[in-house]
Order: structure tokens, then sequence, then C-alpha cells
């Protein structure tokens, strides 16, 4: 298969030219949720980005392989040593069934995602649903000799592993000075050393969900579920692990000691992360009063929002920043998203209307060249809508009548934008963030119709009328030599 598609392995800290392991099959391994609450625009950013990466490899000709695992064992969210278990603390309040909280939440998550038209995965494994090969996994770690058991829980040995291997190149850190950062926690007696993070974990007589192992009644650790249910269904050795950078220590640092000591050898080729949303220059949480729910930004329903926001505006504000980029969310950049994607929209369709001549008059740039190239180059999805942007300009002029298009370069103009906008960015034109329904356009088209009429008996009072109060609206009215077009 004949590319040059780039991407930043966070392992290397370099990009570097892509080359699966059994072409034309990818297997990917993307973290996806732990389920014990709704989603956040961090949520977004990751399915979001991956979701591209999936439909652009697919559209290179590879078969994916795309797991996204759902973390529902009940454990912590970061370690299985400290604080409650959120899942298990949601169905005590709640007075309800561990897993009738997960699903609850998952089914959330879902919605949120299809509304976000991110596209599910090939395989969505759950983490209880494996415990299994996480018990198996974990005695291969023992009997590689880089584990041992303490009071029923089963530890890795951070020491050990890193006189033979290193223990943080991904993460860029060294033992040394962990060693000096890591805090005391409740239960560390039971460690030879503060980083040893669980493999198993003993579970107190109040802990709800557990299963039976070797060692103890227990749920296995946090990081455990990626490094089992990702060589289960994508081998030993697969091709890309993604996530958020938040996840790069210590979770994806532990998965690959856990892999290496299990397997003899790394499993992962490329690792892939996307950087943070903040908001107002701040990480988002609940304690500074700026966590904000999915749900909340489609209904406008947060204190810090002016206005609800469709899916498709959230996910054209996130992919007008590279997915390694930061970025940072206010009212502001949002409100500017949902601009930018309404005029993309209206030149859609615009572009559908457009009839062809025997020429082109303008410059006709290679677009569909120029878009690859830019996804190529570790999808640089900015550089994309930059150049659909300025297909819009050729479009726009050829509308008003102020230039031709052959009947080549306009199907290439559709097929342009049918393949980037909508297939590969994942855009839903039809949603253009202010428009309503069916019957909402039909209301303002009859009402234009009535101008239009008015016009031909030069009845310039009605027609005057209808044009200022749709402009008092917000509604802007263009004349054209076919009818008119109207937008928001």
């Amino acid at each position: 298969m004949e590319h040059k598609l780039t991407i930043y392995n966070t392992l290397t800290r370099t990009k570097q030219i892509f080359k699966p392991l059994n072409e034309p099959y990818v297997g990917m391994y993307v973290c996806g949720p732990t389920v014990y609450g709704d989603g956040h625009l961090g949520h977004a950013r990751p399915a979001i980005t991956f979701d591209i990466l999936y439909r652009f490899l697919t559209h290179l000709g590879y078969k994916v392989r795309y797991v996204r695992n759902i973390t529902d064992v009940g454990h912590l969210e970061h370690d299985a040593d400290e604080g409650e278990d959120k899942i298990a603390k949601k169905a005590r309040l709640e007075q309800k069934e561990p897993m009738e909280v997960v699903q609850y939440y998952l089914n959330r998550y879902h919605s949120a995602m299809e509304r976000l038209g991110v596209l599910p995965p090939s395989i969505e494994p759950h983490a209880s649903g494996h415990i299994i090969e996480q018990i198996d996994f974990v005695k291969k770690i023992l009997d590689a000799g880089y584990a041992y058991e303490s009071e029923g829980s089963i530890y890795f040995d951070v020491k050990k592993y890193n006189n033979d291997h290193r223990y943080g190149k991904l993460s860029g850190r060294n033992i040394e000075d962990l060693l000096e950062t890591t805090r005391e926690l409740d239960g560390q007696s039971e460690k030879h050393c503060a980083l040893d993070f669980a493999l198993w974990k003993k579970a107190q007589p109040e802990h709800i969900m557990r299963w039976p192992s070797p060692w103890s009644d227990g749920f296995p650790g946090w990081h455990m579920e990626c490094s089992a249910m990702g060589t289960k269904y994508l081998g030993e050795e697969f091709d890309i692990h993604g996530g958020g950078m938040d996840l790069i220590f210590p979770h994806h640092e532990c998965e690959i000691a856990q892999s290496t000591a299990a397997l003899g050898k790394e499993t992962v080729h490329y690792w892939m992360h996307n950087n943070m949303i903040t908001i107002n220059g701040q990480k988002m949480g609940k304690s500074l009063g700026n966590f904000i729910t999915l749900d909340e930004f489609f209904t406008g329903s947060h204190k810090l929002l002016t206005q609800a926001y469709a899916p498709m505006t959230i996910r054209f504000f996130i992919l007008q920043a590279h997915y390694r980029s930061t970025v940072d969310f206010s009212n502001e950049a949002l409100i500017a998203a949902e601009k930018g994607f309404a005029r993309l929209c209206e030149s859609y369709a615009r572009l559908q209307k457009l009839t062809p001549s025997k020429e082109t008059s303008m410059e006709m740039k290679n677009y569909r060249q120029l878009c690859e190239e830019a996804m190529l180059d570790d999808l640089n999805t900015p550089i994309v809508i930059s150049h659909l942007y300025d297909a819009t300009r050729i479009i726009n002029t050829v509308a008003d009548g102020k230039a031709t298009i052959s009947e080549a370069d306009l199907k290439e103009l559709k097929e342009v934008f049918d393949l980037y906008l909508i297939d590969i960015l994942g855009m839903r034109v039809e949603e253009n963030t202010g428009a309503a329904n069916d019957a909402y356009k039909g209301a303002v088209d009859l009402l234009l119709e009535i101008r239009k009429q008015a016009k031909t008996n030069k009845d310039w009072a009605t027609s005057d009328k209808i044009r200022d109060e749709l402009a008092r609206l917000g509604f802007k009215v263009k004349d054209t030599k076919d009818g008119f077009e109207w937008s928001l």
C-alpha cells in the first residue's frame, strides 16, 4: 500500500512513517471511558481524535480492528490503593447493582458519542468480562519473577523490572526521581517499594465487586485490563495504542512494564496521545466549578455556558486544533467554531446547486491532494479545514454568478467535500448548528417566496417589510439569479 502516513510516536518522540505489522491489517487499541459519571468535553477529544485516525486508515485501504475498552471493574480510577471505588460508591448511595450503574452511564456515553459522529469500534470489551484473562496475565508476570504476593494482593516489582528494562521510557521519567517524589499512602506497608503498583488487589469486606483468584477474592489493578484485553484481541504485538496525554503516566507506563514482563517483549509499536482541553486556561475539575458534561454543552444548562452548542459544533471546535496541541475552551471559541462550521455548511449547500459550464474561469487548486497531504502529516485536521475554506471561495464566486466551473471540476469539488468534510472529518452538514428542522426552513422559504412574488408584482412595501423583519431577527437574505438564498 503506497502512502507516507507519518504519526507522532510518543515513545520515540518523533514523527515516524507508519508501517503496519501485518499489512493491510491494522490493530488499534484506545483507552475508553471509566464509566462512573457523565462524559465531559475531555472525554470527547480522544474519542474524536481516534475516530479520525480510524476513518483515515480505512480510507487509505487498511482493514482496521479498532478496540476501545470500557473500564467497569470495581476498582479505582487511578490507583487501587487509595480512596473508594467510585462505581461501588454510586451503587451504594443509589441502592443499585454496580452493573446497573455502569450500564446507565455507558448508555449515556454511547448516546453522546453517536451525537458527536464518533463511529463505534470493532470491539468494545468490558474489563469485568475479562477477569480470567487478567488473572492469567498476572500469573505470567509472577512466573517471570517481576511480581510478588503480599497479604492476598499482587504487586508489580518496579525496581526489579527497572534493573532489566527501563521503567519510565514512555513518560521520560527515571526511577530515582520518582522515588524521591512518591508520597506514602495508606496500605503502603504491603509493598516492597512505594512505586510498586497493584496487579491484583484483595477486596475488603465492604467491597461489592470481587472475583475469586488463586491469591484472594479481589479485583484486578487498573492497568491490568488494557494489557490483557489488548493482547487478547490484537495479539502479542500490535500497531497503535492511543489515549489522552493524562494516561501516559502512570497508566500506559505501567502497561509497557506489565506486557514486557509477561511476554518478554514490548507489545505496542506506535503510542499516540492527544493533548488536553482546558477551560479558560484551567484544567477541568469539579472542585474548580468548571466541570461541564457533554449533555450540559448540548443543552446549555451549565452556568459557564452562554448558550447550547450542537454536537457538530463541539466536533468542529476540537478538529480546528491539531490533536497534539492544547485546546482552551471558551464561549467565544465555541461561538466562532459554530459560525465557521455554518459557513462551510452554507457553501456545501450552494455547491450542490451549482450548474456546470464549458470551462472553469478561476484557478482551481488540487484540493484533494492538498487535503490528503495534510492528513498524511500526522492527521493535520486544521490544515484540511483551511483548504476546505479556501475552496468555498470558488463555490461562492460561481454561485454569485461571477465565475464559471466545468463539469469535471464541479464533480471533483463535490467529491473532495464529501470525502474530507463528511467521510474523514465526520461532520454532518445537515446539523449546521443553528438551522432547525425542515418545518422551520420551510417557513422561511415560504416567506421569501411571498417576498419574491411581491417583488414581481412591484409590491415594494411587502417585499421590504419581509426583508427588514428577517434581517432584524438575524437572517441574511441574498437575491440570486435563480431566486434567493438565506442563512442565519
